[in-house]
């Protein structure tokens, strides 16, 4: 295999990995954030339903309606926002990211070596890159909050294995 193909595979693939880690961790940051909100909704909500009905038996009817409106408001809020679904959704897309960066790592410093033709190579790299494109078609919208705090986390060296750190 030529060096120069090689130079280039190898630049692509580490731009790849970079890629999805970085987008890997804002999606796991915006499932986060969609999981709170799950929880900012869903547990209020079950609260207040349990002690509207409370009082309603204890004739308090106004603080029952009081209660019970909030409840409808937080799980109409929970129906249309969904925040349980966009946690899930953002994290396997964080999942597929990590998986996909792992594997470009494992191409480049394994696969990589053993090739001994260009089209090989370019090939792997192609496959990878195809996944890549379909990941990021498919993947939901993160939020500029959730890419700053993980790049923020990246640079301060949170998403570095111990090994790749021992290396440095």
């Amino acid at each position: 295999m030529s060096a120069s193909v090689t130079e280039k595979v190898i630049a692509e693939l580490k731009r790849m990995e970079e890629d999805c880690t970085h987008s890997g961790k804002a999606h796991f940051n915006a499932s986060d954030r969609w999981t709170w909100w799950n929880y900012a909704f869903g547990i209020p909500s079950v609260v207040l339903s349990a002690a509207a009905g409370a009082a309603f038996f204890q004739d308090y009817p106004i603080t029952a309606g009081v209660m019970s409106s909030m409840v409808t408001i937080l799980t109409a809020l929970m129906t249309f926002l969904k925040p349980s679904e966009k946690a899930a959704s953002h994290k396997s897309s964080g999942d597929q990211y990590l998986a996909l960066r792992n594997d470009a790592r494992v191409f480049r410093e394994i696969e990589l070596t053993q090739i001994t033709d260009d089209t090989a190579a370019i090939a792997g790299m192609n496959g990878l890159t195809t996944r890549r494109n379909e990941l990021n078609l498919a993947s939901p919208q993160v939020g500029p909050q959730d890419f700053k705090k993980a790049k923020k986390g990246i640079d301060k060296g949170e998403a570095l294995q111990a090994v790749d750190k021992a290396r440095n």
